[in-house]
């Protein structure tokens, strides 16, 4: 999945040099280290850095990118979206936000739930 891929509200996440996403760009959006990052969507920290795991890096980070940018879609703004991404919790999930889910390798269930709230299910 390419940063052009993911579509115009995405693209901000891209490399300008390349077609993959930008471990950079992610970090500084979401206020975070490239460690707390790495982390986050479970890669190694050098693997971010290194040109050679790219693809590994893009694939890690496209489900982070793809809620940002549906949250950013429907809070109005990206600043909006990174805080409900941080902060918020999600109902049903025993207060955990869209970032612990993320963390535990469920970021299927956060889209999932962002496309429920998208369609009015949780309205």
């Amino acid at each position: 999945m390419t940063a052009q891929s993911l579509g115009v509200s995405a693209a901000h996440f891209g490399d300008s040099r390349t077609p993959f996403l930008s471990a950079r760009r992610v970090s500084e959006q979401l206020g975070v280290t490239q460690s707390e990052l790495a982390r986050l969507v479970g890669v190694a920290r050098n693997t971010l850095a290194a040109r050679s795991g790219a693809r590994k890096v893009d694939q890690a980070l496209s489900p982070v990118v793809r809620i940002l940018a549906m949250a950013s879609e429907m809070a109005g703004d990206d600043h909006r979206a990174v805080i409900w991404f941080k902060h918020q919790p999600i109902p049903g999930w025993a207060g955990k936000t869209a970032y612990d889910l993320v963390g535990e390798g469920k970021a299927d269930k956060v889209l999932a739930y962002l496309e429920a709230v998208r369609s009015g299910v949780y309205a």
